[in-house]
């Protein structure tokens, strides 16, 4: 949280700190229904698995700072959630032999996107496309599986089997439509492609192979009003 706090001083100080600065930000409110889904990367006798998408939702605050007529640094704060549900078989400890197991996956962080945003001349009447590429810094704040939060067994919370931290690739493009003098709403598509495990050791620790690993993936459509 000592983290987080320093960045949104930052962010804040960047924004806000002169008349001058503030003229070349727009700031806005975004919302991000999405899809998402894990990756498993295993060997193939452990049968880990991803079985299907969920449903997750995104939104917070974005800032672009200008720095030319058609170049943006994009950043802002977002809460999103993200997940899915994996299968794997395991002999657990009171198991005769392998059993099937599923999980399904639950997971609500909070969100610093830091990526470098290109817009075209006009296509049509205030209206430009743009184009979005770079990163995300997140940080883990809940967690549920099977839509608990404390491990039955253990007596522990789910927040214990995943990485606090996590980084992704981000990707995007939309539209963004001028309404008044400063008004301006948008409508896009993104894809945050986790690059980091968010397995804290729990499911590398079933199969004793620290091989094994979890990552996130999400489709957003974003939508927005700056001002």
């Amino acid at each position: 949280m000592i983290r987080i706090s320093s960045m949104i001083v930052v962010m804040a100080t960047v924004l806000f700190c002169s008349q001058e600065a503030a003229a070349q930000v727009e700031i806005g409110v975004k919302v991000s229904p999405s899809v998402t889904s894990t990756r498993t990367i295993a060997k193939d006798q452990y049968n880990f698995k991803n079985e299907g998408a969920g449903v997750g939702f995104g939104l917070g605050v974005i800032a672009d700072y200008f720095f030319g007529t058609n170049y943006a640094f994009s950043t802002g704060l977002l809460y999103n959630v993200k997940g899915g549900e994996v299968s794997y078989s395991y002999k657990g400890p009171n198991d005769l032999d392998k059993k099937p197991y599923s999980d399904d996956i639950n997971l609500q962080y909070i969100e610093i996107p830091v990526a470098l945003k290109l817009f075209t001349n006009e296509v049509a009447t205030d209206t430009r496309v743009y184009f979005l590429a770079g990163g995300s810094l997140n940080t883990l704040l809940a967690a549920k599986v099977n839509d608990k939060k404390v491990d039955n067994d253990s007596g522990d919370k789910f927040t214990k089997r995943f990485n606090t931290f996590e980084i992704g690739a981000l990707l995007g493009a939309g539209v963004e439509w001028q309404l008044g003098e400063s008004t301006k709403v948008f409508g896009g598509l993104s894809y945050q492609r986790g690059l980091t495990d968010v397995d804290d050791d729990f499911y590398s620790g079933i199969f004793e192979d620290n091989k094994v690993e979890l990552k996130n993936n999400t489709f957003s459509v974003d939508l927005g009003l700056k001002f």
